[in-house]
């Protein structure tokens, strides 16, 4: 701080409100020197530059709890802040508001403006979402690796059915917990392949029997084998469903509708085939049976249980409703347009295929789209050169939308993968750090105490105490230590 008198401070007058317009301030944020005016700090009186004007007068207790050091000689503040983000920060005295630069992580820039006492609400908009889509990230993170500790925890106040039931669900929905668990979720894969091979092979005609009515059935061979994937599936889901731990999540959840849609038709085929005869005439029976073998193509969507890549595309594409529904809104237009030129251009035709605008439909759709199945065609110049038309505007309104649905794609992707690399390195660093507190230091005996059931408390209590610039705040109470993605630059 600048200013004529005393050697010792800068002159403060008693009243000081005067001058504490006029004072110049002399800050050095990591090696950064920077001069500010009263004047311009007292507009936002609650941040720590606008006490620093008036600091001076409590003394060095009242300066040194606002910044890291002083210099009477030089008249600075001293502070071991990020000089980038402080440079984005000031920005609030002269603008009004403040924008982050590219390259610095919103999470740390957050706790830099909590730090310089400045509100968030002079955060650009655009910055907030950034920050909201880092906050999210940190919260998965941190929801993982609750995940992780909850399954090696093992609470001695909890029943013996309770202990049992998390055993079974981790055995059948966590792969990763052990190697019979990847095992098993193998076997469900191959199941699930299996039942789906025999439902296409059962519809070859070669390998179809005649029953004794002269109608055609699956060869027996082929029905003994999806009875057993069908028995798979059951007790697969039966078990599931027992062990989870909130029901009625589990029985609306997408992927377990999905399941149920696999496994019913069987049973509902099955009744119908001993008991329905009874209630309604053969043929009816069959052709309801029929109808819900069909269903039986359900059960291909449980592969996404066992694949993330179809995951990511199924959350790609509830990503990509915007664009989608703007390339059906395309077609929608195009065919709509090109279906009634090219109805009117070929009605004078005496071949003409056209008979109505909506038959043209047909024709729109498959040209726009670029499949041209050729039933239906223009015969006249004038619908031909219509029909070039379409076929140009068809290709440019289905490229438009396909590199916004393949950047979500992409994203989301990379996004979980960065996100589990992520949690396994903090486990891996809070499991170090709690190996290297303790005075033996064995790390056997963090293995051992997983194995007695002792590390539910002890070890997340020991979690807490870690000094790890990655330690997830979010896992505790503790908020003294920076995240990784609080770190990163």
């Amino acid at each position: 701080i600048k200013m004529a008198g005393d050697s010792r401070f800068p002159d403060v007058d008693t009243d000081g409100s005067e001058k504490s317009e006029e004072m110049e301030i002399v800050v050095n944020v990591g090696g950064v020197r920077q001069v500010f005016y009263g004047d311009n700090l007292n507009q936002y009186p609650e941040t720590r530059l606008a006490e620093l004007v008036n600091c001076l007068s409590g003394g060095y207790d009242s300066i040194f709890s606002l910044c890291d050091d002083y210099d009477p000689g030089k008249r600075e503040f001293y502070f071991d802040r990020d000089p980038d983000a402080f440079k984005c920060i000031i920005d609030v005295y002269y603008f009004g508001e403040i924008h982050m630069k590219k390259g610095i992580c919103p999470i740390c820039f957050k706790n830099e403006m909590e730090f310089w006492k400045v509100d968030l609400k002079f955060l650009d908009d655009c910055c907030k979402a950034h920050l909201s889509e880092k906050k999210e990230e940190l919260e998965e993170i941190a929801r993982r690796v609750q995940l992780i500790l909850d399954d090696l925890g093992v609470d001695a106040s909890e029943s013996r059915w309770k202990r049992c039931q998390k055993c079974i669900w981790k055995f059948l929905e966590k792969p990763e917990s052990s190697y019979p668990a990847r095992v098993i979720a193998v076997l469900s894969f191959l199941f699930i392949l299996i039942s789906s091979v025999v439902m296409c092979v059962g519809t070859i005609p070669d390998l179809q029997v005649v029953d004794a009515e002269g109608n055609r059935m699956e060869h027996p061979t082929l029905d003994s084998i999806e009875t057993a994937c069908i028995g798979w599936f059951t007790m697969e889901y039966m078990l599931r469903l027992i062990s989870s731990p909130n029901k009625l999540h589990f029985a609306l959840s997408f992927m377990n509708i999905v399941d149920v849609l696999a496994i019913l038709p069987f049973y509902v085929s099955l009744t119908l085939t001993h008991l329905g005869a009874k209630l309604m005439e053969l043929s009816n029976v069959q052709q309801a049976v029929q109808a819900l073998r069909i269903m039986r193509i359900a059960r291909i969507f449980k592969l996404a249980r066992h694949s993330s890549g179809l995951q990511t595309l199924t959350y790609a594409l509830k990503r990509s409703f915007k664009e989608l529904g703007l390339l059906l809104m395309y077609l929608a237009v195009g065919i709509f347009v090109f279906s009634a030129l090219g109805y009117t251009m070929e009605q004078s035709h005496p071949e003409t295929l056209f008979k109505s605008i909506p038959q043209s439909f047909w024709w729109a759709i498959i040209t726009m789209t670029t499949v041209g199945y050729g039933d239906i065609y223009p015969k006249t110049t004038l619908g031909k050169l219509n029909a070039a038309i379409s076929f140009l505007c068809g290709v440019i309104a289905i490229a438009l939308p396909i590199h916004p649905i393949i950047n979500n794609f992409v994203r989301y992707y990379n996004k979980q993968r960065v996100l589990e690399t992520a949690a396994k390195h903090e486990l891996e660093l809070m499991e170090l750090n709690s190996v290297e507190g303790k005075a033996t230091g064995s790390r056997s005996e963090l293995e051992d105490l997983s194995r007695e059931g002792k590390e539910g408390p002890f070890y997340s209590s020991r979690i807490k105490v870690s000094h790890s610039d990655t330690f997830i705040h979010l896992l505790s109470e503790e908020k003294h230590y920076r995240t990784r993605l609080q770190s990163c630059k």
